[in-house]
């Protein structure tokens, strides 16, 4: 198929890239340098000239923290242009993935969160990303993928923070009442790929499995790369000083429902594969 990427520079877009380049797939890669994804012409051009089968849109602001101190721009971004995107994508005849996020969700549920709960994002990011997902709807060309806290070989991410913290004499504090799903992007993009190969509409939470809190992601992250685990000191949320901009949903966890209702298979347990990636980011 002809896919093009938006956001093809980020960790799940340049991974995605490789992925479809490798099974033959032709491929229009635009980073941010290459496609302003806020700029209408560009992307209805862009779009038209490129006539894809498919839209990979992985482009965001992703910057949590800053979206609070700029909230036009993180609507622009991460919610007005997934409208742009969508649109172009319609008039070209191309089916939409779109890339969201757990933060769509408070986290005070007690349950993990499944595809038909009602989000109330409590960020800025949240609420932008949000208003992407309410931009294209339940469209029957659009599929909608929620992931959480990615880590994959590209970009910045936590398991890259880790490592370098682990190489030094650091002991660092992770909070432990956040509680996610690690989604490690190597996994995630065949995933992708097939969801977008077959079309399927809908909206779909797709993360690797394995509840885990940051406080002990971050020993499993040490534990891989061979430091001691007992390094990292539990703190609450509440005693971070200074505190964070954004609030983060303190669970993060999201049920894979609607992959296991369409008989899809899930991801495996994160740690199996977070041992690959430590390795391949310390080989």
């Amino acid at each position: 198929m002809k896919v093009l990427v938006t956001g093809a520079g980020g960790q799940v877009g340049r991974e995605f890239v490789e992925w479809s380049i490798d099974r033959g797939d032709d491929v229009v890669a635009l980073d941010h340098a290459a496609l302003d994804v806020t700029d209408p012409a560009s992307v209805q051009s862009v779009v038209a000239a490129a006539h894809p089968d498919v839209i990979l849109h992985s482009a965001a602001w992703t910057a949590v923290d800053d979206c609070e101190s700029d909230h036009r721009k993180a609507m622009a971004v991460n919610g007005d242009a997934t409208a742009l995107v969508h649109d172009a994508a319609r008039q070209a005849g191309a089916h939409l993935v779109y890339i969201s996020t757990d933060y769509v969700f408070d986290g005070t549920k007690s349950q993990p969160y499944v595809e038909t709960d009602t989000p109330n994002p409590m960020s800025m990011y949240g609420r932008s990303k949000y208003a992407g997902e309410q931009a294209i709807g339940t469209a029957d060309d659009v599929t909608i993928v929620r992931i959480s806290w990615v880590c994959g070989r590209y970009g910045h991410n936590m398991v890259k923070t880790l490592l370098r913290l682990a190489a030094s004499d650091a002991a660092p504090t992770f909070v432990d009442d956040q509680v996610g799903h690690p989604t490690i992007v190597g996994d995630l993009v065949p995933l992708l790929h097939r969801l977008a190969r077959e079309r399927r509409a809908g909206l779909y939470h797709v993360t690797n499995q394995g509840a885990v809190s940051w406080y002990e992601f971050a020993g499993e992250v040490f534990a891989a790369a061979g430091a001691d685990p007992a390094r990292v000191t539990p703190i609450a949320t509440t005693d971070l000083d200074p505190p964070r901009p954004a609030p983060r949903p303190a669970n993060s966890v999201l049920d894979n429902e609607a992959l296991r209702t369409a008989g899809i298979p899930l991801l495996p347990d994160h740690r199996e594969s977070l041992v690959r990636l430590v390795q391949a980011l310390t080989d």
